[in-house]
């Protein structure tokens, strides 16, 4: 079977895969399915007569692109649930007391900021608070005039 014409799309698909940073997880994954068909027809087109490649086989190829198609797609709307609930979460921590895990800053939370490396809340006082396992949450004391 002849490659030849697979190789140079491959190299293309490459290319256009790299020059599609900006584009979103959704519009990456069409672009790849398009460019796997392409590979598809090419490979298709390119076949030794004599050899043709089994039709099961390019079923089952097409199978496997599908389901990585839909990975993605479930990862994005993972990651999508997950911004939700650090959001929802984030918005719980704004009025309590909290301790640093190495117990330095202590304080009412006033803000939190969420980053890609986790929350951060800010103190009243302004001192900051990366939220991570071993701080201390309380419930800030009511104070009556």
């Amino acid at each position: 079977m002849a490659v030849d014409g697979v190789t140079t799309t491959t190299a293309t698909t490459n290319t256009a895969a790299k020059t599609s940073t900006a584009k979103s997880d959704a519009s990456k994954a069409s672009l790849d399915y398009d460019n796997f068909l392409q590979l598809l027809i090419t490979q298709m087109k390119n076949q030794d007569p004599t050899d043709p490649m089994d039709a099961s086989e390019q079923v089952a190829q097409l199978a496997t692109f599908s389901q990585v198609e839909q990975s993605i797609k479930m990862n994005t709307n993972l990651e999508s649930l997950l911004s939700v609930n650090t959001l929802s979460n984030a918005s719980s921590y704004i009025g309590k007391t909290l301790t640093s895990a190495d117990e330095k800053t202590t304080g009412v939370v006033a803000s939190i900021k969420v980053t890609a490396d986790g929350l951060t809340a800010t103190t009243t006082t302004g001192g900051t608070i990366a939220i991570t396992s071993g701080i201390k949450i309380a419930d800030t004391p009511k104070t009556t005039s």
